[in-house]
């Protein structure tokens, strides 16, 4: 009866794991900042860490832009919770929050003359998105968030994620 009861526990305990291992995405995006006013293209992973919770890295870089003789690359690395207060067979709508790095490139060459700066600063997300499971195995996307910081903006990003 212990060992009945025992492997029942660990069938159910691995359901549960293989569950959660569904849930877990890595896909690409295309975003736009609206301040920067720039499109950009990155990568982004989400993790089921609870039911309706899950972490969601990503690095996004913005397409460079150059005006005369000033070239300017800009990057973002974040680290967002996303909490999914709708989900079904179809698709899922959540709210995100978490952490925002941004990176600003300026370098200029004028007359064999050449200086750059960087700065980067450390922000917060708010904002939220929706997935669409198209199959078992792709789900395209859309997410809008704030970027606070002394970079603030907002960046709406579409993509795929792949489930696996």
């Amino acid at each position: 009866m212990k060992k009945l009861i025992l492997c029942t526990f660990v069938l159910l305990m691995t359901q549960g794991i293989l569950k959660a291992q569904q849930d877990n995405n890595i896909g690409l995006m295309f975003g736009y900042g609206s301040e920067i006013e720039q499109p950009g293209i990155g990568v982004i992973g989400e993790f089921a860490i609870v039911e309706n919770l899950t972490i969601s890295p990503n690095f996004l870089f913005f397409f460079p832009e150059k005006f005369s003789y000033i070239k300017t690359n800009v990057w973002e690395l974040n680290g967002n919770l996303n909490y999914y207060f709708f989900s079904n067979d179809r698709m899922g709508a959540y709210g995100l929050g978490g952490i925002n790095y941004t990176q600003i490139s300026v370098k200029a060459d004028y007359l064999g003359i050449s200086e750059s700066d960087s700065e980067g600063k450390i922000g917060a997300n708010i904002g939220g998105g929706f997935k669409f499971h198209l199959s078992e195995r792709f789900a395209p996307f859309a997410e809008v968030k704030y970027v606070i910081s002394d970079f603030d903006q907002v960046v709406a990003m579409i993509g795929m994620k792949y489930k696996f």
